[in-house]
């Protein structure tokens, strides 16, 4: 049986949540965004690559990120006292690497999705939240879920504690008639550089300020707040850090936050960022914006109007 398994393009953190919190999105025109993963039983294990963004891929197939997650999948199988056979796998790459777009958890989650659905499900939802960490830390140099989590389930998830020490993932509401307009500029921007921009440890009040901030964002989101969501769509811990990493990013962002986006800031650890708008009309203002803010730096850029992802990965 061959099988054709999609995980689609993701926003880390979020704004409030930085590393606890992330969202899995769709373009507003129906389209896939993401990357797709086929798979089937094989004598030994292989790969092979194509797609728009296939290119910067590397070229053996064990430091690819789909084999590297099949393999911590495979381990995870045998510390259960199941093997687990050979598979052959073919990665359809649709996002741009170190983009900020989730696209090393849209191909660790389509290939679990494909594992997944391949073997029968034998891995718990707990325990696929463990490998897919495992298989983001070896691309960021840190295991974090808050993309690969939405990016396997779909929807705003905010990741919680969990008996044992594990962690739990928790659906959040969103107001579907609101319009996330992602910027995506191109260049690279690599997650592990711009963790290093952030400082080792923070001071009380920053922290006090960010866990007041997250809550309230919550809190929004449950009581359909608008106004306090507006006051809440801001990212204190990170993105001070991270903003200079980013030509044009503040110009963007101000620019957009005077046409009345709700909120503006880098999605995951950028170099792509989005803006909350109020309509797909609203939308497109904003995007122009956006897209304008980028050029004057001497960027260009791909703008997308996008919804939330409610399924996220899945096989096709």
């Amino acid at each position: 049986m061959k099988l054709r398994a999609f995980a689609p393009a993701s926003i880390g953190n979020f704004a409030a949540g930085f590393d606890l919190m992330g969202a899995a999105i769709a373009p507003l025109d129906g389209s896939l965004w993401g990357d797709v993963v086929e798979a089937e039983i094989a004598t030994v294990p292989s790969l092979t690559v194509s797609g728009s963004h296939a290119s910067g891929l590397p070229v053996a197939p064990w430091d690819n990120l789909v084999l590297r997650t099949y393999a911590l999948f495979r381990e995870a199988l045998r510390e259960k006292g199941v093997e687990c056979p050979g598979i052959a796998f073919h990665l359809e790459k649709g996002l741009p690497r170190s983009s900020g777009l989730g696209s090393s958890a849209a191909s660790v989650a389509a290939t679990l999705a494909a594992c997944q659905a391949l073997l029968g499900e034998p891995l718990s939802r707990n325990e696929l939240y463990a490998v897919a960490g495992q298989a983001e830390g070896l691309f960021s140099g840190a295991s974090h879920l808050d993309n690969v989590v939405p990016a396997l389930t779909g929807g705003v998830q905010l990741l919680v504690p969990g008996p044992g020490g594990t962690v739990e993932a928790r659906p959040l509401p969103w107001f579907d008639d609101l319009v996330l307009v992602l910027a995506s500029p191109a260049f690279e921007l690599p997650t592990e550089r711009s963790r290093q921009a952030l400082p080792k440890t923070f001071t009380l009040a920053e922290t006090v300020a960010f866990a007041q901030n997250l809550a309230a964002f919550v809190h929004a989101l449950e009581a359909g707040d608008r106004g306090l969501l507006r006051r809440c769509l801001r990212d204190l811990l990170a993105e001070p850090h991270r903003a200079a990493l980013v030509p044009g990013f503040r110009a963007a962002q101000a620019a957009a936050l005077a046409d009345g986006a709700l909120g503006c800031t880098l999605s995951g650890s950028g170099p792509a960022m989005f803006a909350v708008a109020q309509s797909a009309k609203h939308g497109q203002e904003v995007a122009d914006i956006l897209q304008g803010a980028l050029a004057d730096a001497g960027l260009t850029s791909e703008l997308r109007l996008c919804g939330i992802d409610h399924q996220g990965a899945r096989v096709l």
